[in-house]
């Protein structure tokens, strides 16, 4: 362990601490530092982790060594060894310091003189040894610190979020005062005094003087590295109540060791599932990420045991460290890093492919690649730099060939890429010198090749270019960015051209749409709408406008506006909030619904509000597609964590307008993970049979795929489950064909579901639902009077709104919005 003695100056002092500008006699300060007298510190004072033993606190008394041309040596007897003297001191403030920006102007001397006779001179020269009292860039010095330590910043002491990145504390301005520690080129030999002597007519002033006798530089700091702590067998508590503190160095985290990993971790079914938050519960093993001196002490305290101190330099230098009772073990995590290349290749076609990918030791603590978070930060508007949050497990989207900061030793990785390739989970061995790593990830299922194209219908936030790099990650064709308003904060405006975004390629498509919305009457998005983007994106007031705003537009009319410009029009997260629904679907305005909220099998059906909803429409003979969309917001949502399977026509390429076209047509599917496919009597999803009579008999073919567990596949003919099939314990492929009697029309499609959510963290519920196939018997029109009665009370429910609580823009847009509503209900009333 490091020593330190602090002197006792006091009969040394020459000067008291406050710095008049015009003194009678003496050196002359600038007159800026009578304003700052109050920051100079006093009585006993701890500067970068070394204690100094400073003047008293008594307004007048003297507690400061001024040196300067003309004022006397100042001779400060040591008796003793050190390494190193410690000086917290600093010179006037330069009145033009861009004069001379670099410094080096020689201010003072500090002379060691030895028991055998023989000096060592120390010049002390502006911006090296010594800084002047002032902040912001000209108190930046070349072998001096500032007075204090970086602090951690919190959420409390950084007052904004983009603040805390920096992960230092913007508190107060920091001290004038500079710590500097003068490397004694004779350690081994006595010290009889130091000779403080100024050398020019601008002043310096000495506060404190402290010997330092201990391994390496007590103001450089080793880098930053994970350090393993275990407590005694007895002493469990939980990282809250872990006191951990390092006297000349910084702690920047401390939290409970994650989870060991093993081969088990390796072959986990939901591997790529992410990890559930588990109650953290009293331990032993802790990770503490931390920098400091060579001879900086770690002290550690758990709840209400006592303190034990381990030498950090031992950790560091040995890879492990033990109290001095030995009950507190201290090891390395990764001792060794190494800069190196990663490439991940696609099996099927060997090329660099993206990703989304986690690295971790093996005490599951994560091992971010360089440019990504090593926290992830999952709150609403706040992070999307490429990374994701699933539970407690860490992601990074990263191109086919990225660089990082490898641990030397056992690593281990899981990649994934979507819902059509196997998750990969390996350990591997990193070697001393090794600077490239090859992984291959392979595909269990190629629906492209069958002319299917994925595409999440519903991403806010991130640019077009993270957009992009998280579609390829996610194995997707389409983005669509989704521009909103949320009151006075817009998104992703100055994102729209009314085009393909120039981050294209790769058969991946990225466009800058619109979701617009009302508070109560609902959201409706628009697709790839050319040229002019459909405004106002919100209106009606909070909390979608901003207060106030009035009502302008109808979702009909925003869905009317896109399609003049040939876009596509979803309902995202169908069907809340609810309203106008019957409205554009009456009036054949919509295309497709996000469906997406899958229900468990273990409740005995997968019916969810969300499907029984769609149904309604469906059964009153309103073909909307079903689509998925993740509504991403946040670095807690993979982009395509929920997506639409669209089927291209055959010989048709890949672009937006025929991704339009099939999800128009219906040839399409929601999935969160299953691949999901149906035919009636050779029929594909979408399609329209005409059978001759009422009665018939047609035969079903459903089958899922998956690479993960599912558990139910049913048979949906308008809304009624009419033929399943089952795992107990989860199979990767589920499939049934049967014979179905029909009595008049109908439509059928296909759903699944797995159990596999009580054991992952995966943000929306595995399962996939079919657009369905229509079934037209004897010419008979499909429609349901109970569900157009319902229709019919929602209409009459936003006719009363606009009557009475909306805020009208005009009374002319009033009487549009209105009627608008008026046609709808004459339409189904007409019907009913």
């Amino acid at each position: 362990m490091p020593t330190f003695r602090s002197l006792d100056l006091t009969r040394r002092f020459n000067s008291p601490v406050r710095l008049p500008s015009r003194p009678k006699k003496g050196p002359r300060w600038h007159k800026s530092l009578e304003a700052q007298v109050h920051r100079i510190p006093r009585g006993r004072q701890t500067s970068w982790g070394i204690p100094f033993r400073l003047g008293p606190k008594k307004p007048n008394a003297r507690g400061l060594i001024v040196l300067a041309d003309g004022v006397p040596d100042v001779t400060v007897p040591i008796g003793g060894r050190a390494t190193h003297i410690c000086f917290l001191h600093f010179s006037d403030t330069v009145r033009n310091p861009g004069a001379n920006a670099a410094g080096g102007e020689r201010y003072a001397e500090y002379v060691l003189r030895y028991r055998d006779g023989e000096e060592h001179v120390q010049p002390i020269r502006r911006r090296f040894e010594v800084g002047p009292f002032a902040t912001g860039w000209e108190g930046n010095s070349f072998a001096a610190q500032r007075s204090a330590l970086p602090a951690v910043a919190t959420p409390e002491t950084a007052r904004a979020w983009g603040l805390l990145q920096t992960g230092v504390a913007s508190g107060p301005e920091p001290q004038g005062c500079w710590v500097y520690a003068l490397e004694n080129p004779r350690p081994e030999a006595p010290i009889s005094s130091l000779v403080l002597r100024g050398t020019a007519k601008r002043p310096v002033g000495v506060l404190g003087i402290t010997l330092y006798d201990g391994p390496g530089h007590p103001l450089r700091h080793l880098p930053r590295r994970v350090f393993k702590v275990v407590l005694p067998a007895k002493e469990k508590v939980l990282a809250a109540d872990l006191q951990a503190e390092i006297d000349l160095g910084v702690i920047t985290r401390v939290y409970a060791v994650p989870a060991k990993l093993d081969p088990g971790w390796v072959k986990a079914p939901d591997r790529g599932l992410g990890k559930p938050q588990q109650p953290e519960k009293p331990g032993r093993e802790f990770l503490v990420e931390a920098t400091g001196a060579e001879g900086a002490t770690l002290a550690v305290k758990a709840g209400r045991a006592r303190k034990r101190d381990v030498p950090l330099g031992q950790a560091w230098a040995k890879g492990r460290a033990r109290s001095a009772d030995g009950q507190l073990r201290v090891t390395m995590v990764h001792p060794r890093h190494q800069w190196m290349f990663v490439n991940v290749t696609d099996a099927a076609t060997g090329k660099p492919t993206p990703t989304r990918i986690h690295f971790a030791g093996p005490d599951g603590d994560y091992i971010a690649p360089y440019g990504h978070h090593a926290v992830v930060n999952e709150n609403w508007f706040e992070d999307y730099g490429g990374d994701l949050q699933l539970g407690a497990q860490s992601f990074a989207y990263v191109p086919g060939r990225f660089q990082m900061d490898m641990p030397v030793g056992e690593v281990y990785v899981e990649a994934g890429k979507g819902f059509e390739y196997e998750p990969l989970r390996k350990r591997l061995t990193i070697r001393p010198g090794q600077r490239e790593l090859n992984l291959t990830i392979e595909r269990a299922h190629n629906l492209r090749q069958e002319g299917w194209v994925t595409a999440d219908t519903h991403v806010h936030f991130i640019s077009p270019q993270t957009a992009w790099l998280e579609g390829q990650g996610e194995g997707l064709n389409l983005i669509n960015l989704l521009a909103s308003q949320w009151g006075r904060l817009f998104t992703n405006v100055g994102d729209i051209t009314g085009e393909l975004s120039g981050c294209s390629g790769d058969d991946t498509l990225v466009w800058v749409g619109t979701e617009n919305r009302n508070h109560l009457l609902g959201h409706i998005s628009m697709l790839g709408a050319h040229g002019d983007p459909v405004y106002p994106m919100c209106d009606g007031g909070p909390g979608e406008a901003y207060i106030g705003d009035p009502e302008v537009m109808t979702l009909t009319h925003w869905a009317q506006t896109c399609k003049e410009r040939d876009g596509v029009v979803i309902r995202p997260h169908f069907p809340g909030p609810s309203c106008e629904e019957p409205v554009y679907f009456a009036l054949g305005q919509l295309d497709g619904a996000e469906v997406r909220q899958f229900a468990n099998p273990d409740s005995g059906s997968l019916d969810e509000f969300c499907f029984t909803e769609w149904y309604r429409y469906l059964n009153c003979g309103y073909r909307v597609a079903a689509v998925g969309g993740t509504d991403k917001m946040s670095a807690g949502m993979p982009v395509g964590g929920a997506r639409t399977y669209a089927r291209l026509s055959r010989n048709q390429g890949f672009t937006f307008e025929n991704w339009g076209r099939a999800i128009r047509a219906g040839r399409t599917f929601t999935t969160s993970g299953p691949l999901i496919d149906l035919t009636v009597d050779g029929h594909a999803i979408g399609d329209e049979i005409r059978v001759p009579r009422r009665r018939a008999t047609v035969e079903v073919h459903a089958q899922a795929q998956c690479v993960w567990p599912i558990h139910r596949l049913e048979v949906i003919v308008s809304g009624r489950v009419v033929a399943a099939t089952s795992s107990k314990r989860g199979a990767r492929s589920l499939s049934l064909r049967e014979k179905v009697r029909l009595d008049g029309s109908c439509w059928i499609a296909a759903r699944c579901g797995s159990r596999a959510r009580v054991q992952h963290c995966w943000p929306i519920h595995l399962g996939a639902h079919t657009s369905p196939i229509y079934v037209i018997a004897a010419g008979q029109e499909l429609f349901s009077p109970s569900d157009a009665t319902y229709m019919l009370t929602l209409i009459d429910g936003g006719v009363t709104y606009l009557d009475t609580l909306s805020v009208r823009y005009d009374q002319k847009r009033h009487r549009a919005m209105k009627a608008i509503f008026e046609k709808a209900r004459r339409e189904i009333a007409r019907r009913l």
